[in-house]
């Protein structure tokens, strides 16, 4: 069995905790390596490393850091298939998906390969007689990011890209469920150039998490993952006067009108729906036509498709729509999920619990489920299921669909699918959710604009990647700057009146 290790000063370093936990093949159920958990000590002795190294790699100019992207990204590009390998065999995500995944986070770290623009400050000449002022974006020292497990090569690279671009220094705490990747992650920028201490993969549980989020060194924290675990990050981080950013889950509404191509629509919900097992949290897990006419043949569209995709492992290549959920654990959520919906009274309308693979049968998988008919105290409408389960909520009317998606708790993404531009105008101005689809199914940012949502789904003031992540792993600096005038005269100054 593998014995995974943390990433300390440039180097694998075996964990001196004694605490072990279990890395699993999703797909065939077995554990397929152990990663060590960190105690207190471990993180603190990382963040140290880290604070010994940054001031050097916050006093190199910005270009070079730059340069250290570009190569990182030659190196994904290169690595490709190997990391996708790696991902897939501990999340059991479809190696499409998996390269997905990287793809998307080689995305942002090729916008911050312009960080010597990003971090220009501002300039006036002549702010008063003989005065002028600027401003300069300095680094804060050493950051952390807390990464989930759904997207374990994207978000720690949204995470560390623009904070070390940024001078800073990185302490990565992945999820313990899939942790390989980021550790791999941390040797391509070692083999582009990054200087031993400004990357440190520390792998741990809440005692991990606890430490990185007391430690006085560690100036900023930005995290990923389930609400209840983002608020908690959130108000202690905070209490210990970090700057803490943090992304918690999702209920992502999609609102079919009656004018909206129905074909696009159903493709647009499925795929969004039950791609990567429903592990994300830009899924669409809501659908929500307007009228009975429009459910009913939304629903006429849906099933088939539903029943045609096709789930199994990552090694069956192309022929797999998704692989299985990432953990035992996960399974038995979302089918209890599952069962509560039937107990509540929503019509099952594509029901996949009594799905088996043959020689995979101690795999994590679901099958893919339908639900129509829900209403919004039921617990498959409220809570966030992640799996392939999608929910169906008919609205008789427009404002009782923008209603739905606006009381919701969660407020991370939405969309419309409408022909009717004035509509899909309303919805974009009046919704209170941060990323807005229209006839966009997933409306992930891309690289140069900022991730984010509203509500119980994001805390903090600055949003993911995007010049927001500069704002936020950098402070400002504004001097006002007045030099003396006046004429040599015997070796001494005679200054002028400077007022």
């Amino acid at each position: 069995m593998q014995e995974l290790t943390h990433w300390i000063d440039g180097q694998h370093v075996h964990g001196g905790s004694g605490r072990t936990a279990d890395v699993f093949n999703p797909a065939t159920g077995e554990v397929q390596a152990q990663v060590p958990l960190a105690a207190k000590d471990e993180v603190d002795a990382a963040v140290a490393k880290a604070a010994e190294a940054q001031p050097a790699w916050g006093a190199t100019n910005p270009q070079r850091r730059a340069r250290v992207m570009m190569e990182f990204v030659r190196l994904l590009n290169r690595d490709m298939d190997k990391l996708a390998e790696v991902l897939s065999r501990e999340h059991g995500k479809t190696i499409p998906d998996a390269k997905g995944d990287i793809q998307r986070g080689l995305e942002v770290v090729e916008f911050c390969i312009g960080a010597p623009h990003l971090l220009k400050g501002e300039y006036t000449d002549s702010a008063g007689p003989g005065i002028d002022m600027y401003s300069m974006r300095q680094p804060l020292g050493v950051v952390a990011g807390i990464t989930p497990f759904n997207f374990p090569a994207m978000i720690p690279m949204w995470k560390f890209a623009p904070a070390i671009s940024c001078g800073n220094a990185f302490i990565l705490k992945p999820s313990e469920r899939d942790p390989s990747v980021p550790l791999m992650l941390a040797e391509l920028m070692q083999e582009a150039g990054l200087p031993d201490g400004i990357l440190q993969v520390v792998n741990g549980d809440k005692e991990a998490v606890d430490a990185i989020l007391d430690n006085p060194t560690v100036m900023a924290v930005g995290f990923v993952g389930s609400t209840a675990i983002a608020e908690y990050i959130y108000s202690r981080g905070c209490a210990n006067g970090k700057r803490v950013q943090c992304f918690g889950g999702a209920k992502n509404h999609m609102i079919v009108m009656p004018d909206a191509d129905m074909d696009q629509a159903a493709d647009a919900l499925v795929g969004s729906g039950y791609g990567a097992a429903g592990e994300r949290c830009m899924a669409i897990s809501v659908a929500v036509p307007v009228g009975d006419a429009t459910a009913d043949k939304l629903v006429e569209k849906l099933v088939p498709r539903i029943e045609k995709l096709k789930v199994g492992p990552y090694t069956a290549g192309d022929d797999v729509d998704y692989g299985p959920l990432v953990t035992g654990a996960a399974k038995e959520r979302v089918l209890g999920l599952v069962n509560s919906g039937i107990d509540q009274g929503a019509e099952l309308v594509v029901d996949g619990r009594g799905f088996s693979m043959q020689g995979y049968e101690n795999g994590f998988f679901v099958g893919p489920h339908l639900f129509d008919k829900a209403t919004r105290d039921m617990e498959i409408y409220r809570q966030e299921i992640f799996g392939p389960v999608l929910t169906q909520v008919r609205a008789q009317s427009y404002e009782e669909a923008l209603g739905l998606a606006m009381d919701h708790e969660y407020g991370n993404g939405t969309a419309i699918f409408t022909r009717d531009g004035d509509t899909a105008r309303d919805f974009a101005h009046r919704i209170n959710i941060g990323m807005v689809g229209v006839n966009v199914p997933i409306p992930v940012p891309l690289a140069y604009h900022t991730f984010g949502g509203w509500k119980k789904s994001g805390f903090g003031d600055l949003n993911q990647h995007g010049p927001d992540a500069f704002r936020f792993y950098t402070r400002t600096k504004t001097v006002t700057a007045r030099w003396p005038s006046g004429l040599k005269e015997g070796g001494e100054f005679h200054f002028k009146a400077m007022d």
